[in-house]
């Protein structure tokens, strides 16, 4: 059973059994033919037998016709069938004359003068071809059917010489063919033959695609996989036999391909991000000296060097002020890059979502009072725990929370965040949509990138730190946004104990 169980195996069983089916029913229909001519020869035997007794019937009796004797009560000789097969019944005596006959056309007729005149046999020009005349001797030259007049006739013509006292005279019957019956049964063994040849022909096809199909899908696969897609299939790894052997070795192998294409390319970002790390601590450290060093100088200045004229040192301070600002603003950018550059190593932890979102929610409570934007948290019940470090996940919600009221800016609007559990993967979900402005669709698939920012005063990393966070914690962020109507960010945390 195993071998049948194999690409070859069901091929040779297939086309063994088209082999058979196909003998079997030739035999069929030459069994079915020849039982067909053994019928027809049978009844055509039947006919002539029954018309020869007709006809010996008709030359002994002196005071009656044939159609008479059919026609009489009691007899015996023919059965509906059989009298449907004997187109006419001729009675020829000694002097070839025709003395009965069922057509009347062929009967004698009694002229004016009471003589009885008898159609000469050679006068019947219409008869069909005579069958075995050979065995008539020199008597097949009175016979005008010798050889068939007409060459599409289908009936037959048979003679039968009968010994009487007035000498040898003669039965000829004639027996219909059906024309159209004879051609079907010479066209059936061909027709059945094509019949069988069109079904083999058809199933064939049928087998060199069934079985060149995992081929042509291997073989496309193949070509996608030198074009650089890793990610293709092919989808006949679930048959039973050597093609599906094949294809899932094929899919196993692109798949290992494509974890190593994943492998290398996060080992080159890391890689990359480890050189960026060194190069941006150092760089950081240098530019944070002076940094430093300007800050302590404007502190200074700020106290021992204000002006004496009042009207001056408003403008003196704001000046100081500014600078101090931007000198912040030039750190937080470090601060903002050192931890892009540096491999996220979360204390991961049981924890509950809610308090951390609150807790980011207090430092924009104030701004959001001011600009008339309304706030509310939505949480599910029994909404389990997540593992996650508390203070990385908040910085990722004090991002998008700083994002969202930036976005609905002064007008107003409102900023929901809803905390369920995650149908489709059993995880913590956290939805924060927002009214504000949107993400036109050209920078939705941008937000992400690093120094990728549609603000004036942004590093482009806020974000880019964020989803790196998230994916510190093995979890997925998600935004969904149309220009003008809002944004949403879903972030998905795995939950701290497994579903039940």
């Amino acid at each position: 059973m195993t071998f049948f169980n194999t690409f070859r195996g069901r091929l040779l069983l297939i086309l063994a059994f088209l082999l058979v089916t196909t003998l079997g029913v030739q035999y069929f229909v030459n069994i079915r033919t020849q039982d067909q001519n053994d019928d027809l020869r049978e009844m055509q035997e039947q006919a002539l037998v029954a018309g020869i007794a007709l006809g010996v019937s008709g030359i002994t009796s002196t005071n009656e016709y044939l159609d008479n004797i059919m026609a009489r009560a009691g007899q015996t000789f023919l059965d509906e069938r059989t009298r449907d097969r004997i187109k006419d019944i001729i009675i020829i005596d000694s002097d070839w004359q025709v003395t009965d006959s069922l057509n009347e056309n062929y009967l004698p007729k009694i002229d004016d003068n009471g003589v009885t005149r008898y159609k000469k046999l050679s006068e019947l020009t219409d008869l069909p071809p005579l069958l075995d005349g050979t065995r008539l001797g020199d008597d097949l030259a009175n016979f005008p059917n010798r050889e068939s007049a007409d060459p599409n006739s289908s009936d037959e013509a048979h003679a039968v010489p009968i010994e009487t006292s007035k000498g040898r005279w003669y039965v000829m019957v004639l027996l219909k063919n059906d024309k159209s019956e004879t051609a079907w049964r010479a066209a059936q063994p061909l027709i059945f033959t094509l019949a069988i040849l069109l079904m083999s022909t058809l199933i064939t096809f049928y087998l060199v695609w069934r079985f060149t199909r995992p081929i042509a899908n291997l073989s496309n696969a193949a070509r996608e996989v030198a074009e650089g897609n890793l990610a293709v299939r092919v989808p006949d790894d679930l048959r039973g036999d050597e093609m599906g052997r094949l294809a899932a070795r094929f899919n196993e192998m692109t798949s290992e391909l494509e974890k190593k294409a994943d492998l290398e390319s996060q080992l080159r970002q890391a890689e990359k991000s480890a050189v960026v790390g060194r190069l941006g601590s150092a760089i950081a450290h240098e530019i944070r000296n002076p940094l430093n060093y300007i800050n302590l100088t404007l502190d200074h200045l700020g106290s021992k060097f204000v002006p004496e004229a009042e009207e001056k040192k408003p403008v003196f301070a704001k000046l100081v002020s500014q600078l101090k600002a931007e000198v912040a603003r030039i750190d937080q950018q470090i601060t903002d890059f050192l931890n892009y550059s540096r491999p996220a190593k979360a204390d991961l932890r049981p924890v509950d979502v809610r308090p951390m979102i609150e807790d980011s929610l207090r430092l924009v409570e104030g701004q959001a009072a001011e600009n008339n934007i309304k706030i509310a948290i939505v949480e599910h019940e029994n909404v389990a725990k997540v593992m996650a470090d508390p203070e990385f996940l908040r910085s990722v919600f004090n991002n998008l929370f700083i994002n969202a009221l930036q976005s609905m800016g002064s007008t107003g609007g409102s900023l929901n965040v809803k905390i369920a559990r995650d149908e489709d993967t059993e995880n913590i979900k956290i939805e924060i949509a927002d009214t504000g402005s949107g993400i036109s669709s050209e920078n939705l698939s941008k937000i992400f990138e690093p120094y990728f920012s549609t603000k004036e005063t942004g590093t482009g990393l806020g974000l880019a730190i964020a989803q790196k966070i998230v994916e510190a914690h093995n979890g997925t962020v998600e935004v969904e946004s149309e220009e003008g109507k809002g944004t949403k960010f879903t972030v998905k945390l795995p939950r701290s104990e497994p579903p039940a």
